[in-house]
């Protein structure tokens, strides 16, 4: 069996835990996207499929191959909004890949919400809702993974995720994280 050595893969258990609040984000900000374009189904679809995994009904090499349908979807809108939620949703089917892809799903999740109203009200609105969703195991999940930054071999690296709104969103969460549920 082949195993990416990477920290920000997670185990498939905790994937399939963090799939779930991934795909729970993304769907928050979904009618973001489908206001621009309703007959697109594919963020709708990653959003499905990561729960799917999540309970257990999907294997993470068929998610794998399926991972990048919904980011395409952020082409055919040009609302910023609609880009974010459907990159949210594109990060939570990412997640049966590696488990960090829930933080990017969260933070596209929160970036979305900002662009549609009161930028930082509604993101930090966002990310408690976010931290308080959280179930004991999915913080746990999170809580393995290294800090923003910290390790290269991922979406965690020094990468999108790591600057501006994306960055600042993961930062906030992952020290949320330190703190008592």
């Amino acid at each position: 069996m082949w195993v990416v050595g990477s920290p920000q893969t997670l185990s498939e258990a905790d994937r399939r835990a963090v799939a779930l609040w991934a795909a729970d984000c993304a769907e928050r900000v979904l009618p973001l996207f489908e206001a621009e374009a309703p007959s697109d189904g594919r963020p709708a679809d990653a959003i499905v499929r990561a729960r799917a995994f999540g309970r257990g009904e999907l294997d993470a090499a068929g998610q794998i191959r399926q991972r990048f349908v919904a980011g395409r979807a952020a082409g055919v809108v040009s609302d910023p909004a609609a880009v974010a939620a459907a990159r949210s949703a594109a990060q939570a089917s990412g997640v049966a890949h590696m488990g960090a892809h829930a933080l990017g799903a969260a933070a596209y999740a929160a970036k979305a919400a900002g662009l549609a109203a009161n930028p930082d009200d509604a993101v930090d609105a966002e990310i408690a809702w976010q931290l308080g969703h959280m179930t004991q195991p999915v913080r746990e999940a999170l809580r393995r993974l290294p800090l923003l930054g910290e390790d290269p071999s991922g979406p965690l690296g020094s990468g999108l995720l790591a600057s501006g709104v994306l960055g600042s969103v993961i930062r906030k969460l992952q020290a949320g994280l330190a703190e008592p549920a």
